[in-house]
């Protein structure tokens, strides 16, 4: 038994060309972005996808229908993927976080633990994300030798990975940032040493065309 994972990050947003935080702010995606997702369908296109959740947030939602209408997929959402929220940092730019809490985004990023004022962590973010995919793995039979695409945002996909792959909280800042439109890629294969328990491991990071 071979269950693959695919986690794909929406294409681009105006916030992303701008360097500004979105959080759970829902925003949309750009023209570029549009051209990602096309692009990103083709890609995944022979990869034998057989079900595709999404974040309930525009920038992915649309990201997911666009690749599910190649693939002849409905699309499921779940809040549950939505991004990091970023708490008052929502909606600023890198610079005027910075300028107003100078190197708490260098603490935000080297300690998953750590949280942005009204905020959540990357620890609570892989917890809430990790559910949905334990889910999938309790009730989803026709998983076994497919694949499952979860369209999400890059904040949420590294914490999931991280999560996925059994690391501690030091290691979670080893996994770098994910372009937009780009891949994560993942599978679940029964344990060596325990047969009935499965383990995950990674098979690609940030692959695509950005």
């Amino acid at each position: 038994m071979q269950r693959r994972l695919i986690l794909l990050r929406h294409g681009e947003t105006e916030y992303n060309a701008t360097s500004r935080m979105q959080g759970q702010l829902d925003t949309v995606l750009s023209q570029r972005g549009v051209d990602q997702a096309h692009a990103a369908a083709k890609e995944l296109l022979d990869l034998g996808i057989s079900k595709i959740v999404s974040s309930d947030l525009m920038r992915a939602k649309n990201t997911a229908e666009v690749v599910a209408a190649d693939l002849g997929l409905p699309v499921g959402v779940d809040e549950r993927l939505r991004e990091t929220h970023l708490g008052e940092w929502q909606g600023k730019t890198h610079n005027e976080v910075d300028s107003a809490h100078e190197g708490a985004r260098a603490v935000w990023r080297t300690d998953a633990s750590w949280a942005p004022p009204r905020g959540e962590s990357r620890l609570q973010v892989a917890e809430r994300s990790r559910a949905v995919v334990d889910e999938l793995m309790r009730d989803y039979d026709e998983w076994d030798n497919s694949a499952v695409l979860l369209v999400s945002h890059g904040g949420t996909i590294a914490a999931l990975t991280a999560s996925l792959l059994g690391f501690v909280v030091a290691q979670y800042p080893a996994i770098k940032g994910l372009g937009n439109a780009n891949t994560a890629r993942l599978v679940a294969m029964p344990r060596l040493d325990e047969p009935t328990e499965t383990r995950w491991f990674l098979e690609a990071w940030n692959r695509g065309l950005n």
